[in-house]
Formats: structure tokens, C-alpha cells, sequence
């Protein structure tokens, strides 16, 4: 119950409830307001956790991968699929940073499209498999809606968000 909790909250609430309070408090333009903190909060955190309990091989991670008992090579895999998580979250973090919101949501984005595309075909998928698919879509495709919200908006503007 606690992964689907903190998927959710990473994915969603967190980043609504941080830019509403930073638009309340400091103002801005929303879309890059809540796009930074998507950023932080989808793809940074929830990037850096997944990467840091694959790595520390308490991950189911190896396991649905196919076999009951996972292989070393299988946790090998997801080992090095956690420090991808990690190095694509830690980026992530950076998007508080002038600058880095935009090439880490590109980053962050694309990676969780492409697995979230890549899940959906799988049969038989555990509740938290399917939750991961769902929240990585979405997070992927957030990314896409808010550049294409604002036609109008340089990819400098978005850089210094």
C-alpha cells in the first residue's frame, strides 16, 4: 500500500500541492510553475527512490523479469536500470535549479514514456505494475502537454523556469 501512496503522491499531489503554494506565495506563470515542480517530484524523486531500491536489490524489480527465482544476471539488469533511475532522478532534483527544468523534463519525460509504452503490452501485470505503467504515461505525456500549451514560450523561457 505504501508504493501506490507514495507513486500517487510523487506523480500528482505533490506537484500540484508545491505550485499552488509557490503561485500563491511568489506568483508565476502556472505552466512553468507546475511544470518545474513535476519535474522535481515525478521525475526527480520518484526516479531517485525507484533508482535507490533497485540498486539496493530490494526490488522486485528482477523478479518480473520473468522468473520465479531471479537470475544473477537478472538482478545485474536491475542494478543497472537502478542507476539509470538515479542518474535521471538526481537530474531531476536539479530542476529547482535556473536552467535545468527543461532538459531534465525532456530527459525524465521521454524515459518514462518509452517505459510506460513499453509496459502496456505486457499481459498479466501485479497491481504495482500497473500503476507504474499508468503514472509513467502520464508523466510522460505531461511533459509533452506543457511545451505544447504555450506555442508561443522560447525554450529559453522554459530553461530559466
Amino acid at each position: 500500500m505504501g508504493y501506490f501512496i507514495l507513486v500517487i503522491a510523487q506523480t500528482v499531489v505533490f506537484p500540484i500541492v508545491s505550485g499552488i503554494i509557490e503561485l500563491a506565495v511568489v506568483g508565476g506563470d502556472p505552466v512553468l510553475v507546475f511544470g518545474k515542480w513535476w519535474v522535481f517530484w515525478g521525475v526527480g524523486t520518484r526516479l531517485l527512490v525507484a533508482g535507490i531500491v533497485q540498486v539496493s536489490g530490494k526490488s522486485p524489480t528482477a523478479a518480473i523479469l520473468g522468473s520465479t527465482a531471479p537470475s544473477v544476471q537478472e538482478h545485474q539488469l536491475a542494478r543497472e536500470l537502478g542507476m539509470a533511475n538515479i542518474a535521471i532522478g538526481l537530474a531531476g532534483l536539479l530542476s529547482l535549479v535556473p536552467g535545468w527544468a527543461l532538459p531534465a523534463g525532456f530527459a525524465g519525460g521521454i524515459y518514462l514514456l518509452i517505459a510506460g509504452v513499453l509496459h502496456v503490452a505486457k499481459r498479466g501485470k501485479s497491481a504495482q505494475e500497473s500503476l507504474a505503467t499508468w503514472t509513467d504515461l502520464i508523466g510522460g505525456g505531461s511533459g509533452r502537454r506543457a511545451r505544447r500549451l504555450r506555442p508561443g514560450t522560447s525554450p529559453r523561457q522554459l530553461a530559466v523556469s
